[in-house]
């Protein structure tokens, strides 16, 4: 599409795409009202299609929902859209609702006091439409990054929604909050005139929209037999990751949406439950990627994984659509996690080097491991570790995890990683941070290491400083005084 004319310091993907659109409000107010109509010109000013009458094909289907007034999951467009109104495909739903600004920072204020208890009190989490045990996910979510991923959660719970627009203001338009799955909160501040805001708005969605999931992995080759399965060492190397991680509590419970909502039927519009993050490390052997499977397939702790909970990789499908898995005969060959494709892609774009002894040369990825986890780094140090940085508009308009574009992005910072495209480079762990989303770590190989020993290692001696805050937007790394570099946001 043309690239529209946006604010000077933001800078939008050259992949987007004109969309189709409908506006189908809920329950409204004159404020989101306001902002229905501000939308809808912005749209068309963009040149996208806005449809009178759901039909066809519909990439983009906005709504509205009054705050704490629970939705019927029957009557929610996420579930509902396509089937009744025989659409080719589900559209990417925006749910718009309107909060004042006091009843915002009274809600956060309530969130951050009930996640400062050790224990969850379910007093503390009892809103309307939410299931009796919402306050185990609310509470969790809230001291693992704030309170502000309490209210996310409540809040797509009642609007039977993933992607959610807080309006705050109460007369006026102050600021606007973009919710997505992973618990993404970029702030769109409104303007003098407006024109800002709803272009920041439109160019969020049509971002969400622009882009198609990577999961459609296939089988390929013959299943690997189960003796050589047990003969491999990367397995067992990947359950002793998981508990190491789990020790230094790096992945957090996986969401599980009947813990939040009643509804008795799941379908493809959602998965009943979700994982935070997945990892894998390169099997010489098979010359292919041991990774942790989708969450969305069963619930997966990833601190006390089996041989179930693992899958194989040999490759990215040719048309980038997924990733090409092997089975192993006797056991379970659920697919893999929905980031394979960033995690197998990336080594097409970097060197391979050879390992073992003279006569007994194999070649490997230079990236051994990679971690990927909805989790920020505070500081690291340069002299050990290497951060990469992402192409500049994902800054300004995140992207959504098990997208085209989120792979895409992660492939082309590792890249250019100078650590990764150097094997003799001293600097043995490259990270790069999605904002809105979360961190990839990639390790090299290191005699003597089993696979992640470097990551958890990192962690433990401060070359890493993990933390629960995730930027949301622009960012950079600094350094001090000492020469460690610090993550301050723009």
């Amino acid at each position: 599409m043309e690239i529209p004319i946006v604010h000077p310091s933001r800078v939008v993907h050259p992949w987007l795409q004109k969309t189709r659109l409908v506006i189908k409000p809920g329950p409204t107010t004159p404020l989101l009202e306001e902002v229905l109509t501000g939308l809808r010109e912005q749209f068309q000013q963009q040149g996208h299609v806005l449809l009178n009458i759901p039909q066809d094909e519909v990439d983009i289907w906005i709504t509205t929902a009054a705050f704490n007034q629970p939705v019927n999951w029957r009557e929610a467009p996420m579930f509902s859209a396509k089937r009744v109104f025989r659409l080719a495909y589900h559209p990417t739903v925006f749910t718009l609702v309107q909060m004042s600004r006091k009843q915002f920072t009274t809600l956060l204020d309530h969130f951050e006091i009930a996640a400062a208890k050790e224990e969850p009190d379910p007093a503390d989490y009892h809103f309307p439409g939410l299931a009796s045990n919402a306050y185990l996910t609310l509470h969790e979510q809230g001291r693992r990054a704030g309170a502000i991923l309490s209210l996310i959660r409540l809040i797509q719970s009642q609007t039977m929604s993933v992607r959610v627009i807080l309006i705050i203001g109460e007369k006026q338009i102050e600021e606007a909050y973009t919710f997505d799955l992973v618990g993404a909160h970029p702030r769109t501040v409104y303007e003098e005139n407006g024109e800002w805001f709803y272009e920041d708005l439109v160019l969020r969605m049509v971002t969400a929209a622009s882009t198609r999931e990577v999961t459609q992995h296939e089988v390929v080759g013959k299943p690997i037999p189960q003796a050589i399965w047990q003969s491999l060492s990367t397995p067992v190397a990947m359950r002793r990751a998981g508990k190491e991680l789990g020790r230094r509590k790096f992945f957090t419970r996986m969401v599980e949406v009947g813990n939040l909502v009643n509804i008795p039927l799941f379908n493809h519009a959602i998965a009943s439950q979700y994982s935070e993050g997945c990892f894998a490390t390169w099997d010489a052997s098979l010359d292919a990627l041991i990774t942790t499977i989708t969450g969305s397939a069963r619930p997966v702790d990833k601190d006390n994984l089996s041989d179930d909970e693992l899958a194989v990789i040999v490759a990215m499908r040719a048309d980038g659509l997924g990733a090409c898995m092997r089975h192993v005969e006797g056991k379970r060959n659920d697919p893999p996690s929905s980031e394979a494709v960033e995690l197998i892609g990336m080594d097409s774009r970097l060197p391979r080097i050879r390992l073992g002894q003279e006569g007994k040369l194999q070649e490997v990825p230079v990236a051994r491991s990679k971690l990927h986890g909805h989790r920020g780094i505070k500081s690291f140090d340069p002299e050990l570790v290497e951060h990469v940085y992402l192409d500049p508009p994902y800054y300004h308009f995140p992207v959504s995890c098990s997208t085209e574009a989120q792979a895409v992005g992660i492939m082309s910072a590792f890249a250019r990683s100078e650590a990764l495209r150097n094997p003799e480079d001293a600097r043995q762990l490259v990270f790069t941070v999605l904002p809105g989303h979360g961190v990839v770590i990639v390790e090299k190989w290191v005699a003597g290491k089993t696979p992640f020993q470097l990551i958890w290692e990192a962690m433990d001696n401060g070359w890493l400083e993990i933390d629960s805050h995730i930027p949301q937007g622009m960012f950079k790394y600094v350094a001090d005084k000492t020469g460690r570099m610090r993550l301050v946001e723009q």
